[in-house]
């Protein structure tokens, strides 16, 4: 079972609950790259606001995703996921095709329909109709980081001989984050890799949503990785300024014995959220990894 992280991108991310800047991020993914971690992720927002009204601000995602491929070796690269409304299918295609070459074919291209209404009305970005959008333009950009010339008339997108070139250096790896029937169904057409989140330790609504993907895999023919996003807490350090109720907080040995009830589940993929978001939080899931079963 492979296992990442989650790099810091805004809100309270950062040291102390601060802003993270870019030397925090690398921070957290040189420490990713260093320890053996499998990969490091970024989530994709303009920013989060929250019920009662308050703002928190994030840096641009990919742009930090492409830094990070340039300060690290050998971990695989993703965002968890990049929201399909904020880019064209078409630019997003082209952007793949160029952080796989400059990261040496680490890219995975995790994507998702977007979720959050308020950055969609402050940028006057259309609420309507999401996962129709989302499925118009995930075909698009699936064919295209495939090699394909594409040619796409559809209700929300339209190509016509579309094609990356120069072509991107392997067909990329795609992800998508989503559970319900529709979502479940384009992941199994068209993605290679599939997320839930986020989770503490394994629990039945894991199971249920990993026997979905499963059944719609299989019929389709097609294999997908299941990929869990999972929040684990190190009591050792200051707490975040607010701590996930679902986090995972236990001993070194405890959090092993996690690590390797989700392998015992089949996951393919494990993303962890740290809290704190700290080079220490890293080496601490690097110590619990190597107390996994085999």
């Amino acid at each position: 079972m492979k296992i990442g992280v989650m790099l810091p991108v805004g809100g309270e991310d950062g040291p102390g609950g601060a802003v993270p800047g870019w030397k925090d991020v690398r921070a957290v993914a040189e420490a990713a790259d260093r320890t053996g971690m499998d990969s490091v992720w970024l989530a994709d927002h303009f920013f989060y606001k929250a019920p009662d009204g308050q703002l928190f601000g994030m840096h641009e995602a990919w742009t930090l995703l492409s830094a990070v491929a340039a300060v690290t070796t050998r971990v695989e690269l993703g965002n968890l996921v990049l929201c399909a409304s904020f880019r064209d299918p078409g630019l997003t295609a082209k952007m793949a095709a160029t952080l796989d070459e400059v990261s040496g074919g680490r890219l995975v291209l995790g994507v998702g329909a977007g979720w959050h209404d308020p950055e969609y009305e402050a940028f006057g970005l259309p609420t309507d109709h999401r996962v129709g959008r989302f499925e118009e333009w995930l075909e698009i950009v699936a064919r295209l980081v495939r090699g394909e010339t594409v040619s796409f008339d559809g209700t929300y997108h339209q190509v016509r001989e579309a094609v990356l070139e120069p072509p991107p250096a392997r067909p990329i790896p795609i992800l998508v984050a989503g559970h319900r029937p529709r979502m479940m169904r384009l992941t199994a057409e068209w993605a290679d890799a599939w997320n839930t989140a986020w989770y503490g330790a394994p629990t039945e609504q894991l199971e249920d949503r990993l026997t979905t993907l499963n059944n719609a895999a299989h019929k389709t023919g097609r294999t997908v990785a299941k990929t869990v996003g999972i929040i684990v807490r190190d009591p050792d350090q200051p707490p975040v300024p607010d701590p996930e109720t679902r986090a995972f907080e236990g001993t070194v040995q405890e959090l092993g014995e996690a690590l390797t009830a989700y392998q015992n589940l089949a996951v393919d993929h494990l993303i962890v959220s740290l809290e704190p978001m700290t080079p220490r939080s890293v080496e601490r899931l690097a110590e619990a990894r190597q107390l996994m079963s085999k």
